[in-house]
């Protein structure tokens, strides 16, 4: 069985989703569901059964749970990048990823982790995957040290040599209705765009970019749960990856192809950037995809492509994965 935590989410529904495209119905999935309306981004997928979080490490903790697993692809965390509570962080995203992780070596099961880009901080070590190097990465938000600490634990502990850990850059696409003020800024504006023929984008408070070039490396969240699934089958990679396109690309690039999508006239305008978000805003992300090529054959859509697909088949109507 495999076990799909954060499986209610945007990038764990995607990987369900892209199981059931293979004929793989024999999944667990693994979240917390509350008052958030992302049940609804299982509907439409085919899995095993649902268990409760704290259910589910409360089984873990005791040798307890009524399946064999082959594999844990752990997608549950905050991912909230404005997240203040330091504390819920730490227990959210670190101990209970450490507490999955050791598990999963201890029993030989198959590992796969979600890390995060916002541990590269404003990135001006680089955007490099290599794991001799994490000790010099400083991130600049609490969800990214929460990541990052994981990270440096895999490492320290040796697992590093059996566990694969995927930096994940701006993804987005379906089943993301339910992120509230975490949805891309394609989720949210489209209805904004339609309703009024306006955008508005941050202004840049750096000399060096100009307003809507700030750049970022956007990733279809479909390419990457085609990525996730060769991992899960190749217990052979280990470490620690990037998963983006390899190409940073401007806000503005963006939002001329949601435009185009919506075949209307581009309204783009600039507002200022909330002062609270100006020191621990990133200008510049670009994924440095060799390592991870040199391990697997795969190829990213365009921005143009993937935002095409995006708002025409899924936002437009609000459609869901399988649906």
């Amino acid at each position: 069985m495999i076990v799909v935590t954060g499986g209610a989410g945007m990038i764990g529904s995607a990987f369900v989703w892209h199981c059931n495209q293979q004929g793989v119905t024999d999944i667990l999935i693994v979240d917390q569901l509350r008052d958030s309306n992302k049940w609804k981004n299982l509907v439409s997928l085919r899995y095993h059964d649902y268990m409760d979080k704290h259910v589910f490490l409360a089984h873990v903790q005791a040798g307890s749970l009524p399946y064999t697993v082959s594999a844990v692809i752990h997608m549950g965390a905050c991912s909230a990048t404005t997240e203040t509570d330091g504390d819920y962080l730490m227990d959210n995203n670190y101990a209970y990823t450490k507490t999955l992780a050791a598990w999963c070596v201890a029993g030989n099961r198959r590992f796969i982790y979600a890390s995060s880009a916002a541990t590269y901080g404003n990135g001006d070590q680089g955007f490099v995957d290599d794991e001799s190097l994490l000790h010099t990465l400083r991130p600049i938000n609490r969800y990214g040290y929460s990541k990052h600490l994981f990270d440096l634990h895999a490492r320290d502990k040796g697992w590093l040599n059996q566990i694969v850990g995927l930096k994940f850059f701006n993804v987005f696409g379906p089943n993301e209705y339910h992120k509230a003020g975490m949805r891309s800024v394609i989720c949210k504006s489209v209805p904004e765009i339609q309703a009024t023929g306006k955008l508005n984008l941050f202004k840049s408070h750096r000399p060096d970019y100009a307003d809507g070039e700030q750049c970022r490396d956007f990733v279809y969240v479909k390419d990457c749960v085609a990525v996730m699934y060769q991992l899960m089958n190749r217990p052979d990679i280990a470490g620690v990856f990037n998963l983006g396109t390899g190409a940073a690309r401007p806000w503005n690039a963006v939002a001329s192809a949601m435009y185009a999508a919506l075949n209307k006239p581009n309204g783009v305008t600039y507002m200022d950037m909330p002062e609270a978000l100006q020191a621990q805003y990133q200008y510049y992300t670009q994924a440095d995809m060799t390592k991870l090529k040199s391990k697997l054959s795969f190829e990213t859509v365009s921005v143009e492509v993937a935002v095409k697909e995006y708002v025409q088949d899924y936002l437009l109507s609000e459609r869901y994965l399988g649906q």
